[in-house]
């Protein structure tokens, strides 16, 4: 029983998370489920649920496309996936997490205080493309493929519909890739069903108010929003880590 209650309120709480700012389920979710679940479940559950976040999020919010602003992240983050796999069973995960945790710790604080700044115009859709590869492995390695896209397109001062728009349809084409990956490859086990079918449920209606508040905000609310979650996204991946490397 009390894993089942980890299990629905880790998938609660990042469900609105996500139904908010369009991404971020995987970072949240994990942050709770992993003083609990085994990592490999955390992190099929954690794909699992951002995947039916987004496909709920197509129902309740505005999706836009911005097709040529989309497809570069969209090819790096297809030519990214495969290298996630593959690193997932050799890479030194709690290592990784740690450094890219601090690197949002102490990054995006700091972008709070930067929103008068001009917006970064050079390496057009090549660095696009970097950012949404990046995203892709990260996507493999735990479904957190909306970070680094995201905090590119904050970085590129991109308006608040536009992010969404991007990060929405990057995330639920990564996201099912991934998840299908997870089933070829015999990382999503049959023991693991029962769990998955416990997320949907969970998330649906924190989900939706997080998408109602999401339309009410404006654009620097809204950035502020996205800059905070990521850096709680930092904080979530030293909290999942950091145990792992002292006890080593």
């Amino acid at each position: 029983m009390e894993l089942l209650l980890t299990v629905a309120l880790g998938a609660a709480v990042a469900g609105f998370v996500q139904g908010l700012s369009g991404f971020g389920f995987g970072l949240t979710a994990m942050a709770l489920w992993a003083w609990t679940l085994e990592p490999r479940l955390a992190a099929v559950l954690a794909v699992f649920g951002a995947l039916s976040g987004q496909v709920f999020s197509a129902f309740t919010v505005r999706r836009g496309w911005h097709f040529a602003t989309l497809v570069p992240f969209i090819l790096g983050g297809l030519a990214g996936l495969p290298v996630g796999l593959w690193l997932l069973p050799q890479l030194d995960v709690p290592t990784f997490k740690a450094v890219l945790g601090s690197l949002l710790v102490v990054i995006c604080p700091l972008l709070f205080f930067a929103h008068r700044l001009p917006p970064i115009r050079r390496g057009g859709h090549a660095a696009d493309a970097l950012a949404g590869s990046i995203g892709g492995v990260m996507g493999a390695l735990g479904g957190s493929t909306g970070v680094v896209p995201t905090l590119w397109c904050t970085l590129r001062g991109f308006d608040k519909d536009r992010q969404r728009a991007v990060i929405q349809n990057f995330n639920l084409a990564m996201l099912a890739i991934t998840f299908a990956g997870y089933v070829a490859t015999g990382v999503a086990e049959a023991r693991m069903w029962p769990w998955m079918a416990v997320v949907p449920p969970a998330m649906l209606i924190p989900g939706r108010l997080g998408a109602r508040l999401y339309v009410g905000i404006s654009e620097l609310a809204f950035r502020q929003i996205v800059l905070g979650l990521l850096t709680l996204s930092g904080v979530a991946l030293l909290a999942s880590s950091v145990p792992v490397l002292l006890l080593r």
